[in-house]
């Protein structure tokens, strides 16, 4: 890379967000972003003004206090920056700011030693490249650092800013003080501190900062992903929005064009209403206008007899129209055609049907839930309204449709209940076996896989309980040839044709009597007043009455 380029790069880096210029007496505030101390203190201050406490970094915006000094010049120093500062100083002309390191004169730095770690004015370089123990030493003029010279530079050791201490390298860490030291500041002002070399110091915290950092590459990877989500939702949000007005459009043209059909078809309607009335009108405009001039010819007829006064022709003429006169005066008048009363009525104003709906719930996300549905018995769908992260949920705007069509086509009749807490429970009775088609939508969107299949079976009766078994002890059949249960006490009377006799349990099947019988029982009935009726072979198979006791009360001749 050329220096120059280098040197372009270092400054970009070193350039103070606020004021954009390179960075002087670099500040760092607690989130790691470093500024000039000045423009920090103009920032407190704007802030103080403003009745504000805190500032925000220009940077990532969080929030720090101001310090009660209101200056920010105790807060760290960049070493970084410090050390860019130092080495983009080398090629600016007009700010020349490193002085010599091996004489006390200071005169301004002409070279680098990397041997000796030390930048030289000219003499102190001419002396050094005279000496035997130095002349071969790796030098390089200012005027003349290459790519290479500027990255080992920022990269040189640190040297100690005490007084006399210049020339020493930082070789300790002083855990006591948290401070990089000299040797002679580990004798001096460092004795009996906790002491450890720099490298191994800076092993350790950099392992801790290896952990720590990775820590938040992970939590970044969660951030990224969760950016990455709701970028999706946004992108999904906007193509529902995008799809939603698209459909709004779609339905208003399409009630447009019906709109514009009915329009068309009621002017047809105006016109043929109107063609038919004016011909009414123009029939009896026609007859009266006959009339008309029928009576005007008459009267101009005879009042030429009168005015010519001839007594012949008067004699001649009178009975004629004297006559006529009479036709046309009894003549019967054409009654006048009323139009009947037209008006336009609206038996509903035109509404918008259609509105809105913002919701959390996710259409693809919900789920139906399905009974054992079988012909005349009632059963039920369960919508299950949920959100994108399939949890259920409860809007109030949510609109759910559920059409349960038979294999013809024929829609049922449903009963939709809402339970308020994102359930909602669709009631039906299948009329007729076979499969049938549910259609569920959820604020106009079908659910996944919807229509769904269902299949309506036969009704199938169930085994509620049992009692007794084969036999002729009491509470034992030989042969059942029927049964019958009371309405009132639920008594089950049980016909037991193979022994000749009606057996009663409770509703439970406990055995509570028996009845004996002079034949076979074909049947048993309890009638209204709780009495048994049985029909019973022999005896010209009589219908027998008895009382709920087993008395005998009297027999129907068949």
């Amino acid at each position: 890379m050329d220096v120059q380029q280098l040197f372009r790069i270092l400054k970009k880096e070193a350039e103070c967000p606020l004021c954009l210029e390179t960075v002087k007496n670099p500040k760092t505030l607690p989130c790691l972003h470093s500024f000039c101390l000045e423009c920090l203190d103009k920032l407190a201050n704007f802030a103080r003004r403003q009745l504000q406490t805190s500032i925000k970094c220009p940077v990532c915006q969080a929030s720090f206090p101001i310090p009660n000094t209101d200056t920010f010049a105790n807060f760290p120093s960049s070493f970084h920056l410090n050390r860019l500062v130092d080495v983009l100083a080398l090629n600016d002309n007009t700010v020349q700011v490193q002085k010599c390191n091996s004489c006390d004169e200071n005169n301004l730095a002409a070279s680098y030693c990397f041997v000796c770690q030390s930048f030289m004015c000219e003499s102190c370089l001419q002396s050094h490249q005279r000496l035997k123990a130095t002349r071969d030493h790796r030098h390089v003029l200012i005027d003349k650092l290459q790519a290479q010279d500027v990255q080992e530079l920022i990269e040189r050791p640190v040297k100690c800013s005490q007084q006399y201490h210049e020339v020493q390298a930082l070789e300790f860490y002083c855990e006591d003080c948290k401070v990089l030291i000299c040797l002679k500041c580990s004798i001096v002002s460092h004795n009996r501190h906790l002491l450890t070399d720099t490298h191994k110091a800076a092993r350790e915290q950099k392992m801790q900062m290896t952990e720590a950092l990775a820590k938040l590459k992970a939590k970044i990877l969660l951030y990224e992903n969760e950016i990455k989500k709701q970028i999706e939702l946004k992108d999904k949000n906007a193509t529902d929005i995008m799809n939603a007005e698209k459909k709004m459009k779609d339905s208003v043209e399409e009630w447009i064009r019906d709109l514009r059909e009915h329009e068309k078809k009621m002017k047809q309607k105006f016109r043929e209403i109107y063609e038919a009335e004016q011909k009414q009108h123009e029939t009896r405009l026609e007859n009266l206008e006959l009339i008309t001039t029928q009576l005007k010819s008459c009267v101009e007829r005879g009042q030429g007899v009168l005015e010519r006064n001839i007594s012949a022709e008067i004699l001649q003429r009178n009975h004629t129209i004297l006559q006529r006169c009479d036709e046309l005066i009894n003549a019967r008048k054409s009654d006048r055609y009323k139009s009947p009363y037209l008006n336009y009525l609206v038996k509903r104003k035109f509404d918008t049907f259609d509105h809105i709906v913002v919701t959390k719930t996710d259409s693809s996300m919900c789920l139906a839930e399905f009974d054992n549905s079988e012909i005349g018995k009632e059963s039920n769908v369960v919508v299950v309204t949920r959100d994108s992260e399939e949890l259920q949920c409860y809007q109030l705007d949510d609109q759910i449709k559920v059409d349960i069509l038979t294999a013809e086509g024929d829609p049922l009749k449903t009963e939709l209940k809402d339970s308020k807490d994102g359930k909602y429970t669709v009631t039906y009775t299948p009329q007729c076996v076979g499969q049938h088609s549910v259609e569920i939508q959820v604020n106009g969107q079908p659910l996944t896989d919807s229509p769904f299949p269902l299949q309506i079976r036969q009704h199938h009766c169930q085994f509620s309980f049992k009692f007794g078994s084969r036999g002729r002890r009491v509470g034992e059949f030989a042969w059942i040839s029927d049964i019958a249960v009371s309405d009132k006490t639920g008594t089950i009377a049980v016909a037991d044709g193979g022994n000749n006799r009606i057996q009663l349990f409770s509703s439970d099947g406990n055995f509570q009597m028996q009845i004996k019988l002079n034949g076979e029982p074909y049947s048993v009935a309890f009638t209204d007043c709780n009495n048994l009726l049985s029909l019973v072979s022999g005896n010209n198979n009589k219908l027998r009455l008895l009382s709920e006791k087993g008395q005998f009360i009297k027999h129907y001749q068949r």
